[in-house]
Protein backbone atom coordinates (compact mmCIF):
# COMPACT_ATOMS: atom_id res chain seq x y z
CA UNK A 1 0.00 0.00 0.00
CA UNK A 2 2.81 2.39 0.90
CA UNK A 3 4.71 1.59 -2.27
CA UNK A 4 1.57 2.13 -4.34
CA UNK A 5 0.97 5.51 -2.70
CA UNK A 6 4.57 6.56 -3.30
CA UNK A 7 4.32 5.45 -6.90
CA UNK A 8 1.16 7.48 -7.44
CA UNK A 9 2.70 10.56 -5.82
CA UNK A 10 5.82 10.16 -7.98
CA UNK A 11 3.68 9.83 -11.11
CA UNK A 12 1.67 12.94 -10.22
CA UNK A 13 4.84 14.93 -9.52
CA UNK A 14 6.38 13.78 -12.79
CA UNK A 15 3.26 14.75 -14.75
CA UNK A 16 3.13 18.11 -12.97
CA UNK A 17 6.77 18.85 -13.83
CA UNK A 18 6.21 17.91 -17.48
CA UNK A 19 3.10 20.10 -17.67
CA UNK A 20 4.92 23.05 -16.11
CA UNK A 21 7.87 22.59 -18.47
CA UNK A 22 5.59 22.43 -21.55
CA UNK A 23 3.11 25.14 -20.57
CA UNK A 24 5.59 27.68 -19.18
CA UNK A 25 6.46 29.16 -22.64
CA UNK A 26 2.75 29.30 -23.52
CA UNK A 27 1.85 31.15 -20.31
CA UNK A 28 4.82 33.48 -20.77
CA UNK A 29 3.93 34.49 -24.33
CA UNK A 30 0.28 35.01 -23.39
CA UNK A 31 1.41 37.20 -20.51
CA UNK A 32 3.73 39.11 -22.82
CA UNK A 33 0.89 39.72 -25.28
CA UNK A 34 -1.07 41.61 -22.59
CA UNK A 35 1.81 43.87 -21.58
CA UNK A 36 2.50 47.29 -23.03
CA UNK A 37 5.64 47.91 -25.03
CA UNK A 38 6.92 50.22 -22.31
CA UNK A 39 6.53 47.48 -19.69
CA UNK A 40 8.45 45.06 -21.91
CA UNK A 41 11.21 47.60 -22.55
CA UNK A 42 11.53 48.34 -18.84
CA UNK A 43 11.71 44.64 -18.06
CA UNK A 44 8.45 44.27 -16.16
CA UNK A 45 8.87 41.15 -14.01
CA UNK A 46 6.34 38.40 -13.52
CA UNK A 47 3.88 36.63 -15.76
CA UNK A 48 1.12 39.18 -15.48
CA UNK A 49 1.42 42.91 -16.22
CA UNK A 50 1.64 45.12 -13.20
CA UNK A 51 -0.58 48.12 -12.71
CA UNK A 52 -0.01 50.67 -15.43
CA UNK A 53 2.06 48.24 -17.50
CA UNK A 54 -0.78 46.34 -19.08
CA UNK A 55 -2.03 46.92 -22.58
CA UNK A 56 -5.00 44.59 -22.24
CA UNK A 57 -6.60 43.58 -25.51
CA UNK A 58 -5.20 46.58 -27.38
CA UNK A 59 -2.25 44.52 -28.65
CA UNK A 60 -4.62 42.02 -30.23
CA UNK A 61 -6.70 44.82 -31.67
CA UNK A 62 -3.62 46.47 -33.19
CA UNK A 63 -2.40 43.19 -34.66
CA UNK A 64 -5.74 42.30 -36.23
CA UNK A 65 -6.07 45.81 -37.67
CA UNK A 66 -2.71 45.46 -39.39
CA UNK A 67 -3.30 44.88 -43.11
CA UNK A 68 -0.12 42.83 -43.51
CA UNK A 69 -1.11 40.45 -40.71
CA UNK A 70 -4.68 40.03 -41.97
CA UNK A 71 -3.37 39.20 -45.43
CA UNK A 72 -0.95 36.68 -43.91
CA UNK A 73 -3.84 34.95 -42.10
CA UNK A 74 -5.75 34.62 -45.37
CA UNK A 75 -2.64 33.27 -47.10
CA UNK A 76 -1.96 30.71 -44.38
CA UNK A 77 -5.55 29.49 -44.25
CA UNK A 78 -5.88 29.17 -48.02
CA UNK A 79 -2.49 27.58 -48.66
CA UNK A 80 -2.76 25.17 -45.72
CA UNK A 81 -6.28 24.00 -46.58
CA UNK A 82 -5.50 23.47 -50.26
CA UNK A 83 -2.24 21.62 -49.52
CA UNK A 84 -4.01 19.49 -46.90
CA UNK A 85 -6.93 18.57 -49.16
CA UNK A 86 -4.74 17.65 -52.13
CA UNK A 87 -2.25 15.71 -50.00
CA UNK A 88 -4.93 13.69 -48.22
CA UNK A 89 -6.76 12.81 -51.45
CA UNK A 90 -3.61 11.76 -53.32
CA UNK A 91 -2.12 9.99 -50.30
CA UNK A 92 -5.34 8.04 -49.68
CA UNK A 93 -5.42 6.70 -53.24
CA UNK A 94 -1.68 5.98 -53.34
CA UNK A 95 -1.62 4.31 -49.91
CA UNK A 96 -4.59 2.12 -50.82
CA UNK A 97 -2.83 0.93 -53.98
CA UNK A 98 0.38 0.25 -52.05
CA UNK A 99 -1.47 -1.67 -49.33
CA UNK A 100 -3.68 -3.75 -51.63
CA UNK A 101 -1.60 -4.35 -54.76
CA UNK A 102 1.48 -6.50 -55.12
CA UNK A 103 4.06 -5.07 -57.49
CA UNK A 104 7.81 -4.94 -57.87
CA UNK A 105 9.56 -2.24 -55.91
CA UNK A 106 6.78 -1.63 -53.37
CA UNK A 107 9.20 -1.59 -50.45
CA UNK A 108 11.48 0.71 -52.42
CA UNK A 109 8.60 3.15 -52.96
CA UNK A 110 7.79 3.24 -49.24
CA UNK A 111 11.44 3.61 -48.29
CA UNK A 112 11.91 6.42 -50.81
CA UNK A 113 8.81 8.16 -49.48
CA UNK A 114 10.17 8.02 -45.95
CA UNK A 115 13.58 9.34 -47.07
CA UNK A 116 11.91 12.27 -48.86
CA UNK A 117 9.93 13.10 -45.72
CA UNK A 118 13.20 13.28 -43.76
CA UNK A 119 15.05 15.34 -46.38
CA UNK A 120 16.44 18.66 -45.08
CA UNK A 121 14.13 21.50 -46.12
CA UNK A 122 16.91 24.12 -46.20
CA UNK A 123 18.87 22.26 -48.89
CA UNK A 124 16.00 22.72 -51.38
CA UNK A 125 15.41 26.43 -50.87
CA UNK A 126 18.08 27.57 -53.35
CA UNK A 127 17.05 25.30 -56.25
CA UNK A 128 13.35 25.99 -55.69
CA UNK A 129 14.00 29.74 -55.63
CA UNK A 130 15.60 29.59 -59.10
CA UNK A 131 13.04 27.15 -60.50
CA UNK A 132 10.01 29.05 -59.25
CA UNK A 133 11.31 32.35 -60.68
CA UNK A 134 11.87 30.61 -64.02
CA UNK A 135 8.41 29.02 -64.01
CA UNK A 136 6.72 32.24 -62.88
CA UNK A 137 5.24 30.83 -59.67
CA UNK A 138 7.55 32.62 -57.23
CA UNK A 139 5.63 34.56 -54.57
CA UNK A 140 2.37 32.70 -55.32
CA UNK A 141 0.18 30.25 -53.44
CA UNK A 142 1.10 27.52 -55.91
CA UNK A 143 4.79 28.11 -55.23
CA UNK A 144 4.21 27.17 -51.57
CA UNK A 145 1.58 24.45 -52.05
CA UNK A 146 3.89 22.31 -54.21
CA UNK A 147 6.78 22.05 -51.70
CA UNK A 148 4.34 21.57 -48.83
CA UNK A 149 2.77 18.63 -50.67
CA UNK A 150 6.18 17.25 -51.61
CA UNK A 151 7.15 16.91 -47.95
CA UNK A 152 3.79 15.91 -46.49
CA UNK A 153 2.69 13.39 -49.14
CA UNK A 154 5.36 10.77 -48.31
CA UNK A 155 4.58 10.86 -44.60
CA UNK A 156 0.82 10.75 -45.30
CA UNK A 157 1.26 7.79 -47.66
CA UNK A 158 3.36 5.95 -45.09
CA UNK A 159 0.79 6.58 -42.34
CA UNK A 160 -2.25 5.67 -44.42
CA UNK A 161 -0.74 2.53 -45.92
CA UNK A 162 -0.31 1.13 -42.40
CA UNK A 163 -4.03 1.77 -41.69
CA UNK A 164 -5.15 0.18 -44.97
CA UNK A 165 -3.08 -2.95 -44.29
CA UNK A 166 -4.95 -3.45 -41.00
CA UNK A 167 -8.35 -3.48 -42.73
CA UNK A 168 -9.43 -7.04 -43.68
CA UNK A 169 -9.62 -7.61 -47.41
CA UNK A 170 -12.83 -9.63 -46.85
CA UNK A 171 -14.80 -6.48 -45.98
CA UNK A 172 -14.19 -4.99 -49.40
CA UNK A 173 -14.98 -8.30 -51.08
CA UNK A 174 -18.23 -8.55 -49.10
CA UNK A 175 -19.25 -5.09 -50.29
CA UNK A 176 -18.55 -6.09 -53.89
CA UNK A 177 -20.60 -9.28 -53.47
CA UNK A 178 -23.50 -7.10 -52.31
CA UNK A 179 -23.32 -5.24 -55.62
CA UNK A 180 -20.93 -2.38 -54.87
CA UNK A 181 -18.34 -1.41 -57.44
CA UNK A 182 -14.66 -1.23 -56.53
CA UNK A 183 -14.88 2.54 -56.19
CA UNK A 184 -18.04 2.33 -54.04
CA UNK A 185 -16.43 -0.28 -51.79
CA UNK A 186 -13.36 1.89 -51.41
CA UNK A 187 -15.31 5.09 -50.74
CA UNK A 188 -18.06 3.72 -48.48
CA UNK A 189 -16.27 0.89 -46.66
CA UNK A 190 -12.49 1.26 -46.72
CA UNK A 191 -12.13 5.03 -46.27
CA UNK A 192 -14.50 5.24 -43.25
CA UNK A 193 -12.62 2.39 -41.57
CA UNK A 194 -9.33 4.22 -42.22
CA UNK A 195 -10.72 7.50 -40.82
CA UNK A 196 -8.13 7.66 -38.00
CA UNK A 197 -5.30 7.54 -40.52
CA UNK A 198 -7.00 10.06 -42.83
CA UNK A 199 -7.45 12.58 -40.02
CA UNK A 200 -3.90 11.97 -38.79
CA UNK A 201 -2.52 12.62 -42.26
CA UNK A 202 -4.66 15.76 -42.55
CA UNK A 203 -3.42 17.10 -39.20
CA UNK A 204 0.24 16.45 -40.04
CA UNK A 205 -0.13 18.14 -43.42
CA UNK A 206 -1.94 21.15 -42.01
CA UNK A 207 0.59 21.56 -39.20
CA UNK A 208 3.51 21.50 -41.61
CA UNK A 209 1.92 24.04 -43.95
CA UNK A 210 0.70 26.35 -41.17
CA UNK A 211 3.94 26.37 -39.15
CA UNK A 212 6.42 26.49 -42.04
CA UNK A 213 8.85 29.38 -41.94
CA UNK A 214 11.70 28.41 -44.29
CA UNK A 215 9.65 28.08 -47.48
CA UNK A 216 7.35 30.92 -46.46
CA UNK A 217 10.17 33.44 -46.13
CA UNK A 218 12.34 32.12 -48.99
CA UNK A 219 9.75 31.64 -51.73
CA UNK A 220 7.84 34.89 -51.19
CA UNK A 221 8.80 38.54 -51.46
CA UNK A 222 5.54 40.41 -50.82
CA UNK A 223 2.36 40.06 -48.79
CA UNK A 224 0.65 38.44 -51.78
CA UNK A 225 1.50 34.90 -50.62
CA UNK A 226 3.52 35.35 -47.42
CA UNK A 227 2.16 33.14 -44.57
CA UNK A 228 1.89 34.04 -40.89
CA UNK A 229 5.29 32.74 -39.62
CA UNK A 230 7.15 34.68 -42.30
CA UNK A 231 4.93 37.76 -41.91
CA UNK A 232 5.71 37.96 -38.18
CA UNK A 233 9.42 38.29 -38.96
CA UNK A 234 8.66 41.44 -41.00
CA UNK A 235 6.46 42.95 -38.32
CA UNK A 236 8.95 45.46 -36.93
CA UNK A 237 6.68 48.33 -35.91
CA UNK A 238 7.51 52.03 -36.11
CA UNK A 239 11.04 51.62 -34.72
CA UNK A 240 13.06 48.88 -36.47
CA UNK A 241 15.67 48.97 -33.67
CA UNK A 242 13.09 48.34 -30.94
CA UNK A 243 10.93 45.41 -31.99
CA UNK A 244 7.36 45.43 -30.63
CA UNK A 245 7.69 42.27 -28.54
CA UNK A 246 4.20 42.53 -27.07
CA UNK A 247 2.60 42.92 -30.50
CA UNK A 248 4.65 40.01 -31.83
CA UNK A 249 3.49 37.92 -28.87
CA UNK A 250 -0.13 38.82 -29.60
CA UNK A 251 0.38 37.87 -33.24
CA UNK A 252 1.92 34.54 -32.22
CA UNK A 253 -1.03 33.80 -29.94
CA UNK A 254 -3.50 34.63 -32.72
CA UNK A 255 -1.56 32.36 -35.09
CA UNK A 256 -1.64 29.53 -32.55
CA UNK A 257 -5.38 29.63 -31.86
CA UNK A 258 -6.39 27.89 -35.15
CA UNK A 259 -3.95 25.07 -34.42
CA UNK A 260 -5.39 24.54 -30.94
CA UNK A 261 -8.95 24.58 -32.28
CA UNK A 262 -8.01 22.16 -35.05
CA UNK A 263 -6.38 19.73 -32.63
CA UNK A 264 -9.42 19.73 -30.35
CA UNK A 265 -11.77 19.25 -33.29
CA UNK A 266 -9.83 16.44 -34.97
CA UNK A 267 -9.11 14.74 -31.66
CA UNK A 268 -12.80 13.91 -31.35
CA UNK A 269 -12.92 12.84 -34.98
CA UNK A 270 -9.96 10.51 -34.52
CA UNK A 271 -11.52 8.88 -31.45
CA UNK A 272 -14.80 8.47 -33.32
CA UNK A 273 -12.95 7.01 -36.29
CA UNK A 274 -11.10 4.53 -34.09
CA UNK A 275 -14.38 3.39 -32.55
CA UNK A 276 -16.22 3.14 -35.86
CA UNK A 277 -13.31 1.43 -37.58
CA UNK A 278 -12.71 -1.21 -34.95
CA UNK A 279 -12.69 -4.68 -36.47
CA UNK A 280 -13.17 -7.72 -34.32
CA UNK A 281 -10.95 -10.62 -35.19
Amino acid sequence: MGKSLKGNIGTLLGCALILIWCLLPVVWIISLSFKSQQAVTNGSPGFFPSSGGGAGWSNYSDVLQDEQFRRAIINSIGISLIATALSVIIATLAAYAIARLEFKGKKFVLTTALVIAMFPVVSLVGPLFDMWRTFGIYDTWLGLIIPYMSFTLPLAIWTLSAFFREIPWEMEQAAQVDGATSWQAFRKVIVPLAAPGVFTAAILTFFFAWNDFVFGISLTSTERARPIPAALSFFVGADPFNRPASLLAAGAVVATVPIVVLVLFFQRKIVAGLTAGAVKG
